[in-house]
């Protein structure tokens, strides 16, 4: 059986070969054998967002943050993820928690 990490490669590239369902199918193995792995959740996240699935997109963005409290990249992606999605005071709420965490606010 292959590795996350050799499943995620695959997905990366079916991404960047423009196989975006294919690249979806491959980060759903991963998860269907590790639910828990953070990089699959945040990718899939872009991707759900590039075909304009924003509920599942911003359902993987908010467990990459569950798994991955401490990182502020993961809160900003949330910003974005939920921007996107047209949700606006979620993306500034996302964006705020993830300066918090870089010790500062930006004006």
């Amino acid at each position: 059986m292959a590795t996350n990490e050799a499943l995620y490669d695959e997905a990366d590239k079916l991404k960047d070969a423009g196989q975006l369902d294919e690249a979806v199918a491959k980060l759903n193995e991963i998860l269907a054998n590790d639910a828990n792995y953070a990089l699959a959740h945040s990718a899939l996240a872009v991707l759900y967002t590039r075909q304009a699935k924003h509920d599942l997109a911003i359902a993987h963005a908010l467990k990459t943050c569950d798994l991955e409290p401490k990182d502020p990249f993961s809160f900003t992606a949330l910003s974005v993820t939920y921007m996107r999605g047209g949700k606006i005071p979620e993306a500034e709420d996302a964006m705020a928690r993830a300066r918090a965490m870089q010790g500062g606010h930006r004006h």
